[in-house]
């Protein structure tokens, strides 16, 4: 049984997502803890009330980035996780955390990584005339927003979006791919080499949506 670490920062709607698609398919894994770097984040009752270990590693209560890393990983590593998860975890996390997960650690991005790293993602694809935006669920690296991709959606872009449309579009298809992408991990099935991801069954990594009729407003 692989033991699921989730990191968020907020509302935690992927966190949500997975510990639902985990109990109804059955992995071969638990949640078994929900870490926050904010006290005040609304997915720590969400875990509470499911019966998962939730705790605070509030961010403020360091000054040094380390210090917190050295903090956060002690918290994690008391669950002794085979996969640490980042949900809406909003902290940029240092080097020697990132290698001291390698491997195990994974990320969701709301662009086609590798364009539109960091924040503001759609507003910057609508601000670019991108005709498709998505997610990209990857190893995290020590690069920000960079790392091996494990899967990817697609959503297009409407010609009514604003970035708020847009945002709700492809957090529909993140709720999909990152339960996805994480029960292949526990499940074995994610083979990594040479900066790729491959799927042992060959299964699609790409989810493509459907299109949604235009905005008019």
């Amino acid at each position: 049984m692989k033991r699921i670490v989730i990191l968020i920062s907020g509302r935690g709607s992927n966190m949500e997502a997975i510990v639902q698609r985990c109990a109804a398919e059955g992995w071969p894994a638990a949640v078994v803890a929900v870490i926050s770097n904010r006290p005040d984040a609304a997915g720590l009752a969400f875990a509470s009330a499911h019966g998962i270990a939730a705790a605070v590693v509030d961010h403020r209560a360091w000054r040094e980035r380390a210090a917190f890393d050295q903090a956060l990983a002690q918290a994690i590593d008391a669950h002794e996780p085979d996969l640490v998860v980042l949900a809406g975890f909003m902290r940029i996390l240092g080097a020697d955390f990132v290698r001291r997960y390698e491997g195990r650690l994974l990320n969701i991005h709301p662009s086609l990584l590798p364009a539109f790293p960091g924040l503001h993602t759609h507003r910057r694809a609508l601000q670019a005339g991108c005709k498709l935006a998505g997610a990209t669920v990857h190893f995290v690296t020590p690069e920000l927003d960079h790392g091996p991709i494990v899967m990817q959606s697609v959503v297009p872009v409407q010609s009514g979006d604003d970035e708020h449309a847009l945002a709700a579009r492809v957090l529909a298809t993140e709720h999909v791919i990152y339960p996805q992408s994480v029960r292949w991990f526990v499940e074995g099935l994610l083979v990594l080499g040479d900066g790729l991801v491959r799927q042992r069954e060959g299964r699609p990594q790409l989810l493509v949506a459907d299109a949604a009729p235009p905005v008019h407003r």
